[in-house]
């Protein structure tokens, strides 16, 4: 019997699991309905949740879990928060500690599911792969950020966008760029890591569907029984692109959670450097 054809990209789609209420408000329709996008960041949701009650013991002799709790809130902590801001960071780790670590969970989650739509899964789904996610987490991170600089320092925080010692005219002229490159940044956020999770799990994809199509060619017997070495072959790199994607999924949580801590430095230590 024929096999269908893999589709890199049928593993991206939006699925409706299970109806919900629909209703509108002022124009707008929001349907409740769980779909597998929602479905996969409750279960990331419940998966974080569930961690962090089994290993929150505060035992002064740490087990296997609570050591690898500390190690996630170690590399926030003195990796990024205490080296970047200094001690006026400390009240914002909670928030990028959350920020790192559900962006840690739903990208790993992302690669099993990958794997699983290797083998034709439907329920397959990589939230992080998805615009629209990448785009909330930036823009929530970013207007966090420039609202706490407005709170924290008033109408001085708008001295951002003119740069000192360039005189009056030339920050004038420099303002409009610098804007631009401020308010640039939760594209650059959200595209970075949207395209990074997107790639991997196409790539993936792809060489799925060669060792689907070249190992039904080998059964056909004969000469074409060779096609079973191209069919490993591709097989062996979607070992190795798995364990890439785990590197890139730990990678992009780090680097989002970093930008995120250099874009509040701006704010906690503004208007000298630390």
């Amino acid at each position: 019997m024929e096999q269908p054809a893999i589709e890199p990209m049928h593993q991206f789609l939006v699925q409706k699991l299970v109806q919900g209420p629909v209703f509108n408000i002022g124009g707008l329709t929001f349907d409740m309905s769980i779909t597998n996008s929602v479905a996969s960041m409750i279960a990331g949701a419940i998966i974080l949740m569930a961690f962090f009650a089994m290993t929150a013991r505060g035992q002064l002799v740490p087990n296997r879990g609570q050591a690898l709790a500390e190690a996630l809130y170690n590399i926030v902590d003195r990796v990024l928060v205490t080296p970047i801001i200094g001690p006026g960071g400390r009240p914002y780790i909670p928030y990028l500690f959350t920020l790192f670590t559900v962006i840690l969970v739903l990208n790993l989650m992302g690669v099993l599911l990958a794997i699983g739509n290797l083998g034709g899964l439907t329920l397959t789904f990589t939230v992080t792969s998805q615009l629209a996610v990448t785009a909330t987490l930036a823009v929530l991170t970013f207007f966090s950020v420039f609202f706490l600089g407005f709170i924290k320092h008033g109408p001085k925080f708008l001295g951002l966008f003119f740069p000192s010692g360039m005189g009056v005219i030339g920050a004038i002229l420099m303002a409009p760029i610098e804007m631009i490159s401020y308010f640039v940044r939760p594209v650059t956020l959200a595209m970075r890591l949207f395209g990074n999770m997107l790639g991997g799990h196409v790539v993936m994809s792809l060489f799925g569907s060669f060792v689907v199509a070249l190992g039904l060619v080998a059964l056909s017997g004969g000469v074409a029984a060779l096609a079973i070495v191209p069919s490993v072959l591709s097989f062996a790199m979607i070992v190795g692109l798995t364990g890439l994607e785990l590197v890139v999924a730990v990678l992009q949580a780090f680097v989002f959670t970093a930008l995120a801590t250099v874009y509040l430095n701006e704010v906690v230590n503004f208007g000298h450097g630390h």
